[in-house]
């Protein structure tokens, strides 16, 4: 018996009991839906987290204030000076610009909305750095750094919340803290980040955070400060320099930094990790419905070899062996979970639609990712799956004794 011929036959036969056969593939197309639906999501989940990591800005390295792997005693804060000399282009040839940031958290008012956010402290060369433009407004000058100018930038969550809507907010007043604030710009929305919302927060030149809202015990400390190499080649120089300067002046010989450096790459790298183990939980745990999809099958081929005892004894009494009759009843499994395998894949790719389109409802940027991988995995395991749960009654039928076959009732 040829391929060809099984396959009629197996299709001849699901058919004529197209109720029970369609209740069998609902449990593979189930399986197989949910398989694709989460790694869909997962794969989303992890293009929009490291998105939002390259979008902070190009070539960046993060330096950090204390040793995140070790205690380290009496530890140097970061501060305005510590930034000036990594900006020394002679102490750091790899890095173009430097970006202390002073970061802390404000009430913001106007009228009667109120809303507590993110408030940056930061210098002209912020955003640049950060890759950051401007829906409406202008950006900080150097001289109203040195003015301690009370103006705000603001982001485009901040808005939202205190004028309900994004434009013609230029010159308006908000409140930080009790002290008002002219809004000079409306940063253009970026989504998350690995430091929270970026588009929850509120910048204020550098100065005028240090002497009027957030008091820190060392002056000129800063909490972050953003370094730009020149090159991604660069980055691995880049921060064997910083570091040779932060230990020259926070007078580091022997033992561990007090401070840290993190690169873009570094974020990525966790954020796959973590997405990639939460994709195989996710995956994982959908993978359980296509067993139970496999199990079904299994006892519908019980169920079906029971019923055709006869028809299997005759096959045999005319000369088929027993080789034919495995690869039929195989055949029949093998369409059952193929079939469902394929629809399976439409529903996974609805489900994933269906996430996608609640989450921009939500005004969450999330868009689930449907690979080519996931659904050759998929429907490669759905055909094994009717081939593993099939072999058992394809063998049970095929070693039936063509006598005591043909006396069954």
């Amino acid at each position: 018996m040829n391929i060809g011929q099984s396959v009629i036959e197996a299709l001849e036969s699901l058919s004529a009991n197209k109720l029970r056969s369609g209740l069998t593939i609902l449990g593979i197309v189930i399986g197989v839906g949910a398989v694709i639906a989460m790694l869909a999501v997962g794969q989303g989940a992890q293009n929009t987290i490291t998105g939002s990591i390259s979008g902070i800005g190009t070539n960046l390295l993060f330096v950090f204030s204390g040793n995140f792997e070790t205690t380290v005693r009496n530890p140097r804060p970061l501060t305005l000076q510590d930034a000036e000399a990594i900006a020394d282009p002679f102490a750091a040839p790899s890095v173009v610009a430097v970006a202390p940031v002073l970061q802390g958290n404000v009430d913001a008012t106007h009228g009667r909305e109120l809303t507590r956010t993110t408030l940056n402290g930061v210098t002209p060369e912020y955003f640049p750095v950060r890759n950051h433009s401007l829906i409406e407004g202008e950006f900080f000058t150097p001289d109203q750094m040195l003015e301690r100018a009370s103006i705000a930038i603001i982001g485009v969550d901040v808005a939202d919340r205190l004028y309900g809507r994004r434009e013609g907010i230029i010159g308006e007043t908000i409140r930080l803290n009790g002290q008002p604030f002219r809004v000079v710009g409306v940063l253009t929305s970026k989504g998350g980040g690995p430091f929270g919302s970026q588009d929850d927060v509120i910048d204020v030149p550098l100065t005028t955070a240090q002497n009027r809202l957030i008091r820190r015990t060392v002056r000129n400390r800063v909490d972050l400060i953003f370094a730009q190499v020149s090159d991604a080649n660069q980055i691995f120089q880049a921060q064997e320099e910083i570091a040779g300067i932060l230990r020259a002046r926070h007078r580091i010989t022997l033992g561990a930094d007090d401070f840290t450096i993190f690169s873009q790459e570094d974020f990525v790298t966790t954020a796959r990790t973590i997405t990639g183990v939460f994709t195989v939980f996710l995956g994982g745990i959908a993978a359980i419905s296509l067993l139970v999809g496999g199990i079904g099958i299994m006892n519908i081929m019980l169920v079906s070899v029971t019923e055709r005892t006869r028809e299997i004894g005759l096959r045999k009494a005319l000369g088929a062996r027993k080789r034919d009759i495995l690869i039929q009843f195989l055949t029949e499994s093998s369409l059952l979970s193929l079939i469902g395998g394929l629809v399976g894949i439409l529903l996974g790719w609805l489900i994933a639609e269906i996430v996608g389109r609640v989450a921009a409802a939500n005004d969450t940027p999330f868009y689930p990712s449907i690979g080519l991988n996931a659904v050759l995995l998929a429907t490669m395991f759905s055909t094994a799956i009717g081939l593993f749960f099939g072999l058992y009654p394809a063998n049970r039928a095929a070693n039936l004794e063509p006598v005591e076959a043909l006396r069954y009732e």
